[in-house]
């Protein structure tokens, strides 16, 4: 069967996220967005975690739970995830690590927050701040439960990530020392897609997952793994990380990765190098010849994701696209509808008008999965404006122009230029 999953969100406990994203937010987003298992985020929060405990029971496939209010709804349901920050200092430098962790049961949640909170105020943050080595972490985790899984989280980010320009390593044998051999998928994160880390050879040896991590409930599904198992289950998810490390396609495992669905990586926010307080931003061959320092203000340049994966590559992309379609699963590349639908009508922020005509998809087409990546673009055309229609044609054929993102700045979508717009529109533009 398959699953569609997104386990790295985070709860209104964490700083900066929307007050709605509760368990019942969550849930009603997984369903818009067609995911069936969506993480709980923040289960190290008291108060998250009293809340969890009170509205969820066991579904009955395991290590997967439901809302008591919608017992008799087998899908969407949570699993159990949380995002710790380590920060701590390393052969002489800051580190400054996010990791991502899931567990099978409420009570190796438990034992986890126990001696989490034995190191860190728990309550202070959705996703504490502990002053401990992704090292040491990951033995507490898995001596809280040897099922609970350790993701190393959004890899390739800057400031806080195993490979960070700002504060990583240069290996995760590095980062995390004995306990690597425990870990078995990292997490590309927005600024990266699989392609770019098919490049490193280290990472063969890893499942490569996506996920949204999501700060509010828009945001939910922005990326996702799709599996396709023997049965739905937790167990069958971690065989099939286990499983997708190097696939026989020849011989498909029970359970295995099937594809993982990704943000365009250049519209993320650490794609490109750049200095944001200066709009400053640099491909990778422009930063080499500044010499890494911005020309405006002369302070270093904050390296983005492409800088680092050339850095630690092993293989051209080339190279990499032909290992990738011999031994990996293979990825879809999406735009939100909603970043769709505001460029046809031209708007930069969400209008009444864009929002009926994303709710209107929503309730024809079930989720907005289905309308980016399944239903055809005909029936797409009978259901909503063939400008929209267009437009999901064209980001499924990466027939898309964006600026990309650097320093903390998203990069910038554009599905229909200024000319194609006046072109394809005609007379309607004005009112767009």
């Amino acid at each position: 069967m398959r699953l569609v999953t997104d386990l790295h969100v985070h709860s209104k406990y964490s700083r900066a996220t929307s007050k709605n994203l509760s368990p019942e937010g969550l849930i009603q987003a997984a369903k818009m967005k067609g995911i069936d298992v969506i993480g709980t985020g923040d289960f190290t929060h008291p108060k998250y975690l009293r809340e969890l405990k009170e509205k969820l029971i066991p579904s009955d496939l395991e290590g997967f739970f439901v809302l008591k209010d919608c017992a008799l709804e087998q899908f969407p349901m949570f699993m159990l995830t949380q995002e710790i920050s380590c920060i701590y200092t390393e052969n002489g430098r800051g580190r400054r690590n996010h990791i991502l962790i899931t567990a099978p049961d409420f009570k190796a949640v438990d034992r986890l927050a126990e001696r989490l909170g034995k190191v860190g105020n728990l309550a202070s943050d959705g996703r504490p701040i502990l002053g401990m080595s992704s090292e040491e972490l990951a033995k507490i985790v898995f001596d809280a439960s040897g099922e609970c899984m350790v993701i190393p989280a959004h890899i390739w980010t800057p400031w806080f990530s195993v490979f960070g320009s700002k504060s990583g390593f240069d290996s995760l044998s590095e980062c995390f020392g004995k306990m690597s051999q425990h870990i078995f998928a990292v997490e590309t994160g927005l600024s990266s897609d699989p392609l770019m880390n098919w490049r490193v050879p280290e990472l063969d040896s890893y499942a490569i997952v996506s996920h949204g991590d999501a700060h509010s409930i828009g945001k939910v599904g922005r990326e996702a793994t799709v599996y396709e198992l023997a049965s739905a289950s937790y167990q069958n998810i971690k065989d099939a990380l286990k499983n997708s490390r190097r696939l026989d396609k020849k011989n498909f495992p029970k359970n295995y990765i099937l594809y993982t669905i990704e943000f365009y990586p250049e519209e993320g926010k650490y794609h490109y190098d750049g200095h944001r307080a200066c709009g400053i931003v640099f491909s990778p061959e422009e930063t080499k010849r500044a010499q890494g320092l911005c020309p405006k203000c002369r302070k270093p340049l904050t390296l983005g994701v492409e800088y680092r994966v050339d850095f630690l590559s092993g293989r051209t992309a080339d190279e990499a696209r032909v290992y990738g379609e011999l031994h990996r699963p293979p990825f879809k590349k999406i735009v939100p509808l909603s970043e769709i639908i505001r460029d046809v009508f031209g708007t930069k922020s969400e209008t009444k008008k864009a929002r009926e005509e994303y709710d209107k998809l929503i309730d024809e087409c079930k989720n907005e999965y289905a309308i980016l990546m399944e239903i055809s673009i005909d029936e797409l055309a009978h259901l909503t404006l063939p400008e929209i229609a267009e437009g999901v044609q064209r980001v499924r054929e990466g027939r898309i122009h964006i600026e990309p993102g650097y320093d903390g700045v998203y990069g910038k979508v554009s599905v229909f230029s200024d000319s194609d717009r006046s072109a394809f529109f005609g007379a309607q533009t004005a009112l767009f």
